[in-house]
This record gives structure tokens, C-alpha cells and sequence, in this order.
């Protein structure tokens, strides 16, 4: 086991941006614990599609955020410092982290960490904080979503997409998603989505007319942007929501403003990586008091995909970037 009171730790990072294979075990000094920090031995980090768009050199890391890569971890806090909770020494934990997390030990704030129950594993609990608090701030607190509303999500079986539908269905709302192939469209169906559409092979608007009887769907939960946007406003009831997270189809969308006023829609779109250290903490307190019961009582656990050693984050990074995953993909130390 790594000692925390080594000077290096191992951790997967790269020389020079590029494809997955630029990934690669290097000695990094083992961070040390600020006040509000907790340092924690590491035992899963979570991917996420910033981390390739981290690794292709289109998304550098916050100020004064750790270079090496990874958003979420798990594992157990093995020292403090000044200011955070003496309590939680030793306790087992999941973090979201600006960055760090591809390593033996990563920094988190004391503030932004929860804790792990009972019966969910330390590789299943790195699994969830960066979809829990993306889809918590942007479905609920953003697009206000409420029981019985139906939300279109792009990108089904993502980490995002599966923790959408498991959060939506806990909250009586209906997920209507949207994925690439028919085995992904019968997976999403299987992991409790009301309808799933193969947008290959089927126009997404026209099926969400045919679904919701014309009416439309109250939220469109957007990854995609770009020419997907009047599509996804098409798709939406009159005072419907359209929250974006991320903008893998294009940072540019044609509005017709003249039928959002009529309409009454309301746009909106966050990321969380750079808000700060405060939202964050609150964030995790909303999280913990909202959402965080379900994982403690067992009906709330991220879809796992397949879990990789640190050593291998490069053949993890090449399953993210295939597509063909269903659900989370974790690197275990």
C-alpha cells in the first residue's frame, strides 16, 4: 500500500497532449493537505469526457488545480488539513476534486466529500460524484424539474444519461432518452428510461411529437448543442427548460427568438468545474440532503461500464472515447 508520508506517489498523466496513449504511469509528488483540505488515499477515480478533452489539451485544469487528471474519486482520508473535521480521518469518502484524481492520493475539499455507506463500494462510490452533482445542479436546480415532467436526454447510456434516468425515476419523472444504437436503446430501456430512440435511425423530434402527443417534453437535458439545439426546442412543451452541459456537436446554435418568446422557453447551461469552492460545498450539502439517502438505502447506484487499473488509464481512456460504454468507467489504484 503507498505511503501518504512518501515524498512521490504514482499517478497517470501525460508529457504532451494527445490520444490515449500519451497516458502513462510517472512519479508526481504527493500532494499536501491545505487548510480545508482532506488528502485521500485513493481506491477508484471516475472518467469523465472532460478528462479526454483534458488529455487532447483543449481543457486545462482550473488555477491552482492539480495538472494531473480526474474529477471524482473514492477512498479513505489519510490526513487533515488545518480546519477540516477532525472526525473525518479515516473515513471512507467520495469527492468531487478540480482536478488530481488519476493518482495514489488526491486533495479534496473537506466541504465537497460524502460519505460512504454501507454496501456501496469504494470503485462504485467514484462512479458518482460528477454525474450527481452535474445532473442535481442542472436538472433540478436549473431547469427546475418536478414530479411527473418528462425529460429528453441525449446520450442515454452515458454516465450522465443513466444517472439521469435513475435520479428522474426516484423523483416521478419520466426519462425519454436518445441513443446510437438499438442495444443501447434496449439497455437504456432495461435501466428504467419510459422510451428509448435510436437517433440513427429515427428523427428524435417527430418521435418525441409521437410519444408525448404533440405536447412536448417539460426539460431537454443537452450534451450536444450546436444543430442539435432548434431540434431540442422543437422538442419542448410551451415554458419548457433547455439546460446544457457540454457542447460535443458544436459551441454555436441558431435560435428562432421569436418562437422562445412565444413559447415562453427558458435556456440555460452551466459547467461545474471552474464555480467555486462555496457553490460547491452547498452543492454537496443539497446533494446530501437530497439525493444522498437513496445511495445510502441502496435504490440510488451509478451504472457501472468496466473498471481498469491506474496503470492501464490509457486502454480506459480508448473504452470512453469508442462510445460504446454503457454507464461509468473507473480506474482503480
Amino acid at each position: 500500500m503507498a505511503d501518504h508520508s512518501a515524498k512521490t506517489m504514482l499517478a497517470a498523466h501525460f508529457a504532451e497532449p494527445g490520444g490515449p496513449e500519451v497516458l502513462s504511469l510517472r512519479e508526481w509528488p504527493t500532494p499536501v493537505p491545505g487548510p480545508g483540505d482532506v488528502l485521500v488515499r485513493v481506491a477508484g477515480a471516475g472518467l469523465n469526457q472532460a478528462d479526454t478533452m483534458q488529455r487532447k489539451g483543449f481543457y486545462p485544469p482550473p488555477l491552482g488545480a492539480s495538472p494531473v487528471i480526474g474529477l471524482e474519486i473514492a477512498g479513505e482520508v489519510v490526513a487533515l488539513g488545518e480546519g477540516a473535521p477532525a472526525a473525518m480521518l479515516g473515513q471512507q469518502v467520495c469527492a468531487l476534486v478540480p482536478g488530481g484524481g488519476y493518482a495514489q492520493y488526491c486533495l479534496a475539499k473537506a466541504a465537497h466529500c460524502l460519505p460512504v455507506p454501507e454496501g456501496l463500494s469504494l470503485i462504485e462510490a467514484a462512479a458518482l460524484p460528477e454525474t450527481l452533482f452535474t445532473v442535481w445542479h442542472n436538472v433540478f436546480e436549473r431547469a427546475w424539474a418536478r414530479d411527473g415532467e418528462t425529460i429528453l436526454v441525449h446520450g442515454g447510456t452515458s454516465g450522465i444519461g443513466t444517472m439521469t434516468i435513475d435520479l428522474g425515476r426516484l423523483f416521478g419523472m419520466r426519462a425519454i432518452v436518445t441513443c446510437g444504437s438499438d442495444e443501447k436503446c434496449a439497455r437504456a430501456l432495461e435501466l428504467g428510461a419510459a422510451h428509448a430512440i435510436n437517433y440513427k435511425t429515427s428523427d428524435f423530434v417527430e418521435e418525441v411529437s409521437r410519444i408525448t402527443g404533440g405536447k412536448g417534453v417539460e426539460i431537454v437535458f443537452d450534451m450536444v448543442a450546436g444543430d442539435y439545439v432548434p431540434r431540442n426546442l422543437a422538442c419542448l412543451a410551451d415554458d419548457g427548460r433547455h439546460v446544457t452541459i457540454a457542447v460535443q456537436g458544436g459551441a454555436k446554435a441558431q435560435v428562432n427568438m421569436v418562437s422562445l418568446m412565444a413559447r415562453r422557453l427558458t435556456m440555460t447551461g452551466s459547467t461545474l468545474r471552474p464555480r467555486s469552492d462555496e457553490f460547491k460545498a452547498l452543492l454537496a450539502q443539497e446533494i446530501a440532503a437530497n439525493a444522498w439517502p437513496f445511495v445510502e438505502d441502496g435504490q440510488l447506484r451509478p451504472v457501472m461500464d468496466s473498471v481498469f487499473p491506474l496503470a492501464e488509464a490509457a486502454a480506459a481512456h480508448a473504452r470512453l472515447e469508442s462510445g460504446e460504454h454503457i454507464g461509468k468507467i473507473v480506474l482503480e489504484m
